[in-house]
């Protein structure tokens, strides 16, 4: 009896123990910054996906001729095992949406990460002149402290 309430104890201290652990991660702001982003990103997959199947496809169909892509297929009929008709569809109009879904969302995230990738190097350009502005000050200051000390002379 003693044994066991030993190792329950124990087995309590290591749950604690891991409970407080999900606590530290769970909390972190990485973890939290990562899920608004899946959820954001999963919205925004909605979004694009309705922009390909609403706006843009429809375009695309009436300019290939009232082709709607979705519904494009290759059927492959044939005769199985059992001697009865059975066919294979490959949606192939279908995959097509799904790339040009993948295109625009590609190309959003490049065109995000191109304005932040030149509002960095906008923000380190700022930060050099700074700071050559200030070694520029300095190396005056230094040059009137020594003409002073020459005049003093």
């Amino acid at each position: 009896m003693k044994n066991i309430k030993e190792k329950l104890s124990k087995v309590s201290e290591k749950s604690g123990g891991l409970l407080t652990e999900f606590k530290e991660f769970a909390m972190k702001g990485n973890v939290i910054d990562m899920a608004v982003g899946v959820v954001i990103g999963g919205a925004f997959g909605k979004i694009v996906t309705s922009l390909v199947n609403d706006i843009i496809m429809p375009l695309v169909s009436v300019v290939t001729g009232n082709i709607d892509f979705s519904n494009l297929q290759y059927v492959h009929s044939y005769v199985n095992a059992a001697g009865a008709k059975a066919e294979i569809v490959v949606k192939y109009g279908a995959f097509m949406n799904t790339i040009i879904d993948f295109l625009i969302v590609a190309f959003c995230i490049f065109m995000v990460i191109k304005v932040m990738n030149s509002t960095k190097k906008k923000f380190e350009k700022e930060e050099e002149s700074k700071e050559v502005e200030e070694v520029k000050v300095d190396e005056n200051t230094e040059l009137l402290k020594e003409i002073r000390d020459l005049l003093k002379k």
